[in-house]
């Protein structure tokens, strides 16, 4: 029988030490071994057909190199689940399975589920919820190196660190990008405040005009709702018995069903978008925006990117300390207390929106 490579020989082949072996194929190689030899490794254990003995590295690491992720409703929303999509593939890429649990939006249930994966010897947590909003902590989250996505710690001073999608700036350059097509009247339909998303993108909005050298005309600014029924009643607010000369050429929306009412109010108008109006969105949903008719220019939310963020900034603090607990002052110390990361959103231009009407 032929026998299996080993560590050593992937060494001998690449012409590097067994050390740099372990690093690089166990996730640790950046920073400490050169990219050129990180490759020479990975060349060689390919074609020795060689891969590290996950269960003799967890005992000699005392990891179980698995990371505990709970959700309020990631796993069984259809739209942010590819945030879990992005954490697992960057762990399954440093040679790591996740564990995923579910609390159903009951937030009685958040410490149960720590619990239960701390119960299976997690090596870090991961909290992941649908909608950027803040967070109650559960306490027992601060055993193993810890991280939020999606959401933010709603303790000011001791939170954990946070990956969350840079929502002023996407706000902005929603408006920047009407404004680019010449739009200078430009209305914009939000949801409740409530959720943090909200004034966050009505901020960025400001921040466009300002940077414009405009004033915000507050009539335009409007918080009606999240669904496409509050899209609807909020275009025809705006457009219904308006003339051409005093409606708003283009309307920003905090989301995608917003804008799919706003274009329902301007087809029940007898108004062509964008040919009278451009309409915009926010999030890029699924199965949306990029088939209605027409199709939905908008901000595509970062989620896979998110999660990949979140994993990436995770596991370096796990793989830091292998086998060591938190010393009681919580794993937000080591990664920065209270520290935010910020991911961009994409502007997604599709048919929606277009130039200004003439004479406006």
């Amino acid at each position: 029988m032929k026998r299996k490579a080993t560590a050593l020989d992937v060494a001998k082949l690449a012409g590097v030490s067994r050390s740099a072996v372990s690093l690089v194929l166990n996730g640790r190689g950046n920073g400490n071994v050169a990219l050129e030899s990180q490759q020479r490794i990975r060349d060689a254990a390919a074609a020795l057909n060689y891969s590290p003995n996950k269960i003799a590295l967890s005992l000699r690491n005392q990891q179980s190199r698995i990371i505990g992720i709970v959700s309020d409703q990631v796993v069984t929303s259809p739209f942010d689940g590819n945030i879990i999509a992005g954490a697992d593939a960057v762990a399954r890429e440093h040679g790591f399975v996740t564990v995923v649990m579910d609390t159903e939006l009951d937030e009685s249930r958040d410490e149960s589920a720590v619990e239960t994966l701390l119960d299976r010897q997690v090596d870090g947590l991961m909290y992941v919820t649908v909608g950027l909003r803040p967070l109650h902590v559960p306490p027992n989250m601060a055993r193993v190196p810890s991280i939020l996505a999606n959401c933010f710690d709603d303790r000011p001073d001791a939170g954990l660190p946070a990956v969350i999608p840079d929502e002023v700036r996407g706000g902005r350059e929603a408006a920047g990008h009407v404004m680019g097509l010449g739009h200078r009247d430009i209305a914009f339909l939000a949801g409740d405040s409530l959720t943090p998303a909200a004034p966050r993108r009505i901020e960025g909005y400001r921040e466009a005009f300002k940077g414009a050298g405009m004033s915000v005309n507050e009539d335009r600014v409007l918080q009606v709702g999240w669904d496409i029924d509050a899209g609807f009643h909020g275009a025809m607010k705006l457009l219904d018995g308006v003339e051409s000369a005093a409606r708003p050429t283009a309307i920003l929306c905090a989301n995608d069903r917003l804008a799919i009412g706003v274009v329902l109010a301007c087809y029940r108008l007898g108004l062509s978008v964008p040919q009278d109006v451009s309409v915009m969105g926010y999030d890029d949903e699924f199965r949306v925006a990029k088939t209605m008719v027409p199709a939905l220019s908008t901000m595509a939310l970062p989620l896979r990117e998110m999660g990949a963020a979140a994993m990436t900034a995770l596991l370096t603090e796990v793989q830091s300390v292998p086998g060591e607990e938190s010393d009681g002052a919580g794993p937000a110390t080591a990664a920065g207390s209270g520290t935010g990361t910020m991911v961009p959103c994409q502007l997604v231009v599709r048919d929606s929106t277009g130039p200004v009407p003439a004479g406006r």
